[in-house]
């Protein structure tokens, strides 16, 4: 597997751009998106923001793949935002992101809720899984909360960390996370900036699996390409901005637009394989491997 650091055959519209602080890798339908800045446990960066949006972008535009990991090398997931640009801004007297005035955009134009930094999430086409190797603090736990799935590595700490910063609960995590493990646990999160394991986590719902640090990938890996390759694209993709869009709508909206998408979606190829597959008593295969 090759880290990409210029154009995609399917992403000649998108700038190149060097990766410095991430790698890319795609390999049997899953394109896998590593923080990289190991010896600062992966801490956030305006650069690192910038490369993340570029290799979900590239994986959103890849039609080979159909499910997107993303961890962090070395033994952190992503520590929160870097020290060193913590400082930064008490130095210049206010918040600078540290990004550059034009980034990829990937998942925008869906849903206008949904263009803005980290909820551009819920507009892509692909299922996200965090895979959280290690720390996973403030924007690291912002990162994770906002894929799709999280498996854990068992003894991993978590917290939102913003509390003890004097700062706000970051990029809309007061939103997500009541939505994700109920009002009470999200208060606990939010208001402490305690750090919990994976395997409270876990219980809280908070992760979906917590798993020991050596079988963490290897399960991920194995999940991922179920959905590349056993679960329809399509399926993926609409069920994926159902569930999303559906947080802000109305009950009888989201039956109306799953009678459209089913009177649609029954006349494709999609379809017919699946009821074939059911037919004869296999798996579908939307994807060769």
């Amino acid at each position: 597997m090759l880290q990409v650091v210029a154009y995609h055959p399917r992403t000649q519209h998108t700038p190149a751009m060097e990766l410095k602080v991430t790698t890319y890798t795609v390999a049997d339908h899953v394109a896998t998106i590593t923080l990289n800045r190991p010896e600062r446990l992966n801490s956030w960066t305006g650069r690192m923001h910038a490369e993340y949006r570029w290799c979900v972008q590239q994986a959103e535009d890849d039609g080979e793949v159909g499910c997107i990991v993303v961890t962090g090398a070395g033994r952190g997931f992503c520590a929160g935002a870097d020290a060193r640009a913590l400082e930064g801004h008490v130095a210049k007297g206010g918040y600078d992101p540290g990004t550059p005035d034009v980034m990829a955009n990937p998942g925008y134009g869906v849903a206008q809720e949904f263009d803005h930094d980290f909820a551009f999430h819920f507009g892509l086409t692909k299922p996200v899984i965090a895979a959280v190797n290690g720390p996973a603090a403030g924007v690291g736990l912002v990162l994770a909360c906002f894929a799709d799935i999280r498996f854990a590595a068992s003894g991993a700490k978590l917290t939102t960390a913003h509390g003890r910063l004097s700062l706000p609960a970051e990029y809309g995590l007061s939103w997500l996370l009541p939505r994700i493990v109920g009002l009470g646990h999200a208060n606990d999160l939010l208001l402490s900036s305690r750090v919990v394991l994976a395997e409270e986590a876990e219980r809280m719902g908070l992760v979906n699996k917590s798993l020991p640090p050596d079988g963490l990938l290897d399960y991920t890996y194995k999940y991922a390409r179920r959905l590349a390759v056993n679960i329809s694209p399509e399926s993926l993709r609409e069920t994926k901005h159902a569930v999303y869009r559906d947080q802000h709508r109305d009950v009888g909206t989201s039956v109306e637009e799953a009678g459209r998408l089913l009177n649609e979606m029954t006349r494709g190829p999609a379809f017919r394989e699946g009821v074939a597959a059911l037919a004869e008593k296999r798996d579908p295969v939307f994807r060769t491997m």
